[in-house]
């Protein structure tokens, strides 16, 4: 067998291959289609294992080569680097670097998701993508009226109230036609936003996971779909504390004979998975099962950390939930309850 690294760049893709016997040869293609089927091309006839880091386009080369009859993994960047730290850092260096890993059997892979698990996240992530969008934009108008000396006297300044309240407003330009033009975006991303939540729904309606999560406290539609896309197969993970660690939700932790250091959370997992689980938690924090534990670690920290540790820590607890509820398909029926206990 032949093993592979494959480092990948704008301008190019750079390529060692190691054999059994541990002869390196370098190279390097075009970071396209056609630079990736000349590279088979090449070693046509031979069995070759690729290895390639975790970046953009990694998933394009991975896809691209499975198609073409290679075995490929996508390696995880910081667990390589700690594997094998450099001095000297190059392409060629980081490809020569994957390929030895392969050859020793080595290599930290990290899970790919399949193309309807990809199509999923893909519809949850741009969605938030555009809320956010819609957050600035709302944001810039409410600055722009305090800059004016014309605080906002409705409860919502994008209704219908407010926006007569806006047309109504002595603004100079060009702050005016700025208002005007972002109120013009809002309106679009309004639209785009309605038609990928309908769109969602007609996802998730056929979805596993989704009908489950939302018996759970603190998860809405749009939640509870961004987790379940996120999680991907629930099999993955062969406990809670797995699947917490998955999501960075957890300290981090340094030991060393008697010293033992907690930190923030690790967020090495998906940023989106924990910002479902965070977004969860505040409403969780106001149901029976979880209102005392809530209000006893927001005591015990006092009131400058101890809302958002509370939070945190509820969001744990949220993930063991989860964990329960998709591994054993049912709903939220926490332990000690005598029947199964609504959202």
């Amino acid at each position: 067998m032949l093993h592979a690294g494959l480092d990948l760049s704008r301008a190019r893709l750079d390529v060692c291959v190691v054999d059994d016997a541990g002869d390196v040869v370098a190279g390097t293609a075009a970071p396209d289609a056609d630079g990736l089927r000349h590279l088979v091309d090449e070693l046509r006839g031979q069995r070759v294992r690729a290895v390639i880091e975790s970046m953009t386009g990694a998933r394009f080369v991975h896809d691209t080569l499975e198609e073409l009859g290679w075995e490929v993994l996508v390696a995880d960047a910081q667990k390589v680097k700690g594997l094998a730290p450099l001095a000297c850092k190059t392409d060629r260096i980081d490809a020569e670097v994957l390929a030895v890993l392969s050859h020793r059997d080595l290599v930290p892979a990290v899970w790919l998701p399949d193309p309807s698990v990809r199509r999923e996240r893909e519809l949850a992530r741009y969605r938030l993508h555009l809320v956010r969008h819609r957050t600035t934009l709302k944001n810039r108008i409410h600055a722009t009226l305090m800059t004016f000396g014309h605080p906002c006297p409705v409860s919502d300044l994008f209704g219908l109230a407010g926006r007569e309240l806006l047309d109504r407003m002595a603004i100079s330009d060009p702050w005016r036609r700025n208002v005007d033009a972002s109120l013009e975006l809002i309106d679009d991303l309004e639209l785009q936003i309605a038609q990928l939540t309908v769109e969602m729904r007609r996802q998730g309606a056929d979805h596993r996971y989704v009908p489950l999560l939302v018996t759970a406290p603190g998860f809405g539609w749009i939640n509870a779909f961004t987790v379940a896309s996120e999680t991907g197969d629930i099999g993955r993970f062969a406990s809670p504390a797995k699947l917490c660690g998955y999501t960075g939700l957890c300290p981090r932790v340094h030991q060393s004979g008697n010293t033992d250091r907690r930190g923030p959370i690790s967020k090495q997992g998906p940023r989106y998975l924990r910002w479902a689980l965070f977004e969860a938690a505040p409403n969780a924090c106001k149901h029976p099962i979880y209102r005392e534990r809530y209000q006893r670690t927001k005591r015990r920290l006092g009131r400058q950390r101890g809302p958002k540790v509370a939070q945190i820590d509820l969001s744990r607890k949220l993930t063991e939930a989860v964990w329960h509820m998709l591994t054993r398909n049912q709903p939220f029926a926490p332990a000690g309850a005598t029947s199964r206990l609504p959202a």
